[in-house]
């Protein structure tokens, strides 16, 4: 029975040190949602004080049409890099 429990713990170890993903993999993954993140509060807002007045220009601003979805689609491509990346 002694014998049993060595080899359960040398499985144990064994993957514990075969992990999926290493360090770097998590610290692109935090950057990628650091990255959307960004993305999502810049393309909030617009909101007016007066629900009578609609202002184009805070709606349809650069930032909201064109620099935020570039922002979220490059945090999904480095989401998508982190996953593929081998761990060292």
């Amino acid at each position: 029975m002694a014998q049993q429990k060595t080899t359960t713990s040398a499985h144990t170890k064994e993957t514990a040190t075969n992990t999926l993903f290493g360090k770097e993999n998590y610290k692109w993954m935090l950057i990628g949602l650091v990255v959307m993140a960004i993305g999502f509060f810049l393309m909030a807002g617009g909101k007016s004080s007066d629900p009578n007045v609609f202002l184009d220009k805070d709606v349809y601003s650069t930032t909201r049409i064109t620099i935020a979805p570039i922002l979220i689609i490059a945090g999904l491509l480095i989401e998508i890099f982190a996953i593929m990346k081998k761990p060292k």
